[in-house]
């Protein structure tokens, strides 16, 4: 049988058809414009997003025996508010996760609210880009639209809606609203009350791997695809990359360097750390999972490169680099503040070290070095909550470098495993509908039929001995600075 994976990005929606041994047989992409109406607001039309999946579909239906598809699954941008009328009409623009509008919100939240209601409540603390603090703001700021809010929805949810017709989101996208109790995965009484709505608009929760209905005929008829193909709920991004490399079960690991980076912990059971500084939210295989979000991982290889030498030749940069373990430069990799595990959206990038010898090389190699030292700043939170796991897996473009995953391996002290697929939160969707169609058991013995490892770096002694030294320097510089860095933002208290 045939499967579609279908993840909606922020940029654009990818669309994968593979078989149910996780061949990929085609691809698609299909772009939509973002809205930046004011400084710091991220808005999209859920409209262009379903337009352009349909047109994408057409393309990598086009060549393939149609009677074949079994199912569609969901990966998608997390945290955005979508909000239809009694009549389904879009009621407004759909507000990012990366939007900031919402600061206000948030601190409400977690000051006058209280971190340890929300704790109690959901599991988690409040960030800019959840979903609670844009219902509030809308509350606030746009109260006649609030006052249609018929269904509240996450944006995968919005496609599904218009696909199969079931108003229902899945246990790990909902985890990123701040209105689901993660532990006991369903929706939280006092945060709707908190944030004066009812349970009846919220969509009904569902595993990932759930079947929630069948393509609509109107749809199924547009794409030439037969009566009875199945929808499965479907997962948010993360976790869906994350069953697409096969970070499934208890212990299991997946480090993502894109643009922003994660580390990504699959655990058989819910925990929390003391701070909040790793969300806890539920996973694709019906468990759990830890994760650490940095806001700068790929881009600040990328910014070095690309913005301060204007050198585009990555490789041969790298390839100057020497000895590993004996750099005296370091770099705190805070070009866009930091989430995990600081939260502190003032935090700011820094180069510190530098002597006289110092040279473009020693400052790349600071770069490199800094983005694993913040991951493992969020792995060692994980940790000390007995979340320990001996290996990884590692994706993203920055995981494309040798030198970078031989970093990673020594600087945390495990084994990096390089996946032989790298499609993305597509893939996971792709084994998400594999296993609600029947296919496999479950995710765990879905992703273990399929996935596997091209390729294995493993650590070495004498370089994680000078690693070692290393971050007991890295991990002192951030409470150093902390409060230098609102003097530099213009933001301290006068």
């Amino acid at each position: 049988m045939l499967y579609i994976g279908i993840d909606l990005g922020t940029s654009a929606v990818k669309l994968l058809l593979a078989d149910e041994k996780g061949e990929i047989k085609k691809t698609a992409t299909r772009s939509y414009p973002l809205e930046f109406p004011q400084p710091g607001w991220s808005q999209q039309d859920p409209q262009a997003w379903y337009d352009q999946t349909m047109d994408g579909l057409k393309e990598l239906l086009a060549d393939c025996d149609r009677s074949r598809v079994a199912g569609i699954g969901f990966g998608g941008q997390m945290h955005g508010l979508v909000v239809l009328d009694q009549d389904d009409r879009i009621i407004r623009p759909a507000i990012l996760w990366n939007d900031g509008r919402t600061q206000k919100q948030t601190d409400w939240l977690n000051g006058e609210v209280g971190r340890n209601i929300l704790r109690r409540e959901t599991g988690n603390i409040a960030f800019a880009g959840f979903t609670a603090p844009k219902l509030l703001w809308l509350k606030e700021n746009e109260p006649e639209n609030f006052a249609r809010i018929k269904k509240i929805m996450l944006p995968k949810d919005y496609l599904c809606y218009r696909l199969c017709g079931a108003f229902t989101t899945d246990a790990s996208d909902a985890s990123g609203t701040l209105l689901f109790d993660v532990k006991n995965r369903r929706w939280s009484a006092k945060m709707c009350q908190i944030c004066g709505i009812t349970e009846a608009q919220l969509p009904a929760v569902c595993e990932s791997y759930d079947v929630v209905g069948e393509l609509l005929p109107s749809c199924a008829a547009e794409l030439g695809l037969p009566s009875g193909v199945r929808v499965v709920a479907g997962a948010g991004d993360n976790a869906a990359a994350a069953v697409g490399t096969g970070t499934v079960g208890d212990g299991a690991c997946n480090i993502s360097l894109g643009t922003s980076g994660t580390i990504f912990l699959s655990a058989a059971d819910f925990r929390m750390d003391d701070n909040n500084a790793l969300h806890s939210f539920a996973h694709a295989d019906g468990r759990y999972h830890l994760m650490g979000c940095m806001l700068s991982a790929a881009s600040c290889n990328h910014w070095w490169m690309d913005e301060i030498l204007r050198d585009a030749n990555y490789e041969k940069a790298q390839e100057e680099i020497g000895a590993l373990g004996e750099n005296t430069v370091y770099f705190l990799p805070y070009l866009m503040g930091e989430r995990s595990p600081h939260n502190d959206p003032l935090a700011r990038a820094c180069f510190l070290g530098m002597t006289m010898d110092t040279g473009r090389k020693e400052m790349l190699q600071a770069v490199l070095e800094g983005v694993a030292f913040a991951v493992r700043d969020s792995l060692e939170v994980a940790r000390a909550i007995g979340c320990a796991p001996t290996a990884t897996r590692i994706c993203g473009g920055g995981a494309k470098s040798a030198l970078w995953r031989r970093m990673i391996a020594n600087i945390l002290n495990m084994r990096v495993e390089i996946p032989a697929v790298e499609e993305g939160p597509a893939f996971g969707a792709i084994l998400l509908a594999a296993v609600g169609c029947g296919e496999y058991p479950s995710v765990e013995e879905a992703a273990r039929a399929v996935t596997g490892v091209r390729g294995i770096v493993e650590p070495e002694a004498e370089l994680v001995e000078r690693y070692e030294k290393r971050y007991d320097t890295f991990r002192r510089l951030y409470p150093a600075l902390k409060e230098v860095f609102p003097l530099m933002t213009g933001t301290e208290e006068r």
